[in-house]
């Protein structure tokens, strides 16, 4: 047996599979495609995770959308998170070229061209199904981490979280919990410290600041209702097809925090409401983050701990994390650690630093008798990657060079008019574009707050009246005793010709006599 027969027989035995499958390409050795050599993911194991990476334009981005397309073929969901703005064509078929039968004819899969059913979802003012979650979803521990606050500032937020549950206080958005901050320190400042303690004005402010920072990359936009019902993600068309949710995020590339505390949300949210899968043929659904170091770069670090956790648990019911990225380094080792499938591109030493990341890049991948993957790493060209996925019993597979399939869907974005098209018809659309204000923390307590001025101005006011009432009293009280010791003018006046009269009269009597 010669070598290339023994690496097809080695890739065959690899790849057998007894459940349903993704073929995703033909593996390749020398450089050499071996048509029918098919490489193949196996869908019951692509809950535990996976990474497509690789240098600008080897093909990272068109074999996430092999991925995508070949998941909702099979009947699961996927959501993607587009920060470059490509892949919204996955709603129109591919208009072909001889360039991709000429790659089918090489990989032995027959070529079909399709359209997919898209649901186009965004954070911000951009068209789409709108994204949001309110305050009180978070809870106090996340929302803590993602404004990356002190032992300190956590129990506060913790306590104000308190307050608003036992006095029934909705916390939606971001003005509700800055009224409620406010609140502590000022006007509820004695109920405060009665109920929970003394809690600082220091301490607030920092929170408050850690807020608007946040607001400032947008959050105020995601922060409210209605909010998504992450059930919304599972929908199947009536072809039995998975949908495939792309998040717009073309916009939000300069706001990292935005969509670490967006991505944070929403797989708590997933981990919080889907049941136990158990052993399952099939994933319930996949997540591909695109850009992956968006999150990694600017997170803190009980932010990166959050991850970590989500990533390990959340396979149990039966979601998938996918991370795109350039480089596997992008990625932490600890969550580096959970990911099955990887999907390596080619990478380019232009650098000492470079080369070093290379080895250190083919030192996650099996050994192979086949290839020096130090080598393979850089000689692979456009839409071409390492292949190393987890077999049914959970054991890697055999590394392969493989030739990737091309979309069946339009590698291309889809026309304004053609965006506008598909948001119109959606019926996620009419169900979260309309922004809900309903009362909550920020109109109760202002209310409470004018009430207790009001209160407080009527008591000031009768204060005033009794006090005026009373001076006046005493005033009249003093003027009463002074004229009442004062002699009048005229009594004394004639008082004096009575005093006269009555000397004159006894002097008169005492002469005649």
């Amino acid at each position: 047996m010669n070598r290339k027969e023994a690496f097809l027989n080695h890739i065959v035995e690899g790849n057998t599979t007894k459940g349903d499958f993704i073929p995703i390409g033909a593996a390749m050795l020398d450089g050499e495609t071996i048509s029918g050599a098919h490489v193949k993911i196996p869908l019951k194991t692509m809950n535990r995770h996976g990474l497509i990476a690789g240098a600008t334009g080897t093909g990272k981005t068109k074999s996430l959308q092999v991925l995508a397309e070949n998941l909702s073929n099979k009947g699961v969901p996927v959501l993607l998170m587009d920060i470059k703005g490509d892949l919204s064509g996955l709603a129109q078929p591919s208009p072909g070229h001889p360039k991709i039968d000429e790659r089918h004819e090489k990989i032995g899969l027959p070529f079909e061209s399709k359209s997919f059913p898209v649901e186009v979802l965004t954070l911000s003012e951009q068209n789409g199904v709108r994204l949001r979650a309110t305050v009180s979803e978070f809870g106090p521990v996340l929302l803590s981490r993602i404004l990356d606050l002190t032992e300190t500032q956590t129990g506060i937020v913790a306590v104000i979280f308190q307050y608003c549950d036992d006095n029934k206080l909705p916390l939606l958005d971001l003005k509700d919990f800055k009224k409620i901050l406010q609140y502590a320190t000022q006007e509820g400042k004695q109920e405060f410290a009665e109920a929970y303690g003394r809690i600082s004005t220091a301490s607030t402010g920092a929170i408050l600041r850690k807020i608007v920072e946040l607001e400032q990359q947008g959050a105020d936009l995601f922060f409210g209702e209605a909010s998504f019902d992450v059930q919304d993600l599972l929908r199947i068309d009536d072809e039995g097809r998975g949908y495939i949710n792309i998040i717009r995020l073309t916009d939000i590339q300069d706001r990292p925090k935005l969509f670490s505390t967006f991505m944070l949300s929403l797989l708590a949210e997933i981990y919080a409401t889907f049941p136990e899968q158990g052993d399952s043929d099939r994933p319930e659904l996949i997540l591909f983050i695109d850009e992956a170091h968006l999150i990694f770069n600017e997170a803190s670090k009980a932010l990166l701990n959050q991850i970590e956790s989500i990533v390990k648990l959340i396979r149990s019911k039966g979601v998938g994390l996918y991370f795109v990225t350039q480089n596997p380094t992008d990625v932490p080792e600890a969550v580096l650690g959970q990911l099955g499938l990887k999907v390596q591109h080619a990478l380019r030493a232009f650098t000492a630093k470079d080369r070093k990341a290379i080895k250190l890049t083919a030192q996650n991948y099996p050994d192979s008798d086949y290839y020096d993957t130090t080598e393979v790493l850089t000689s692979l060209g456009i839409g071409e990657a390492l292949v190393s996925a987890l077999d049914e019993k959970g054991r890697p597979t055999p590394l392969s060079a493989t030739m990737m399939r091309a979309p069946m869907s339009r590698m291309d974005v889809l026309t304004a008019s053609e965006l506008s098209d598909l948001i119109e018809k959606s019926k996620l659309a009419k169900k979260y574009n309309e922004t809900i204000d309903r009362e909550s923390a920020y109109e109760i307590l202002n209310d409470k707050i004018e009430r207790a001025q009001a209160e407080e101005a009527k008591e000031k006011a009768r204060q005033e009246r009794e006090a005026l009432i009373k001076a006046t009293s005493k005033k009249q009280t003093s003027t009463r005793r002074r004229q009442s010791t004062r002699i009048n003018p005229i009594v004394k006046v004639l008082t004096s010709a009575t005093f006269i009269r009555s000397v004159f009269g006894i002097l008169t009597k005492v002469l005649k006599k």
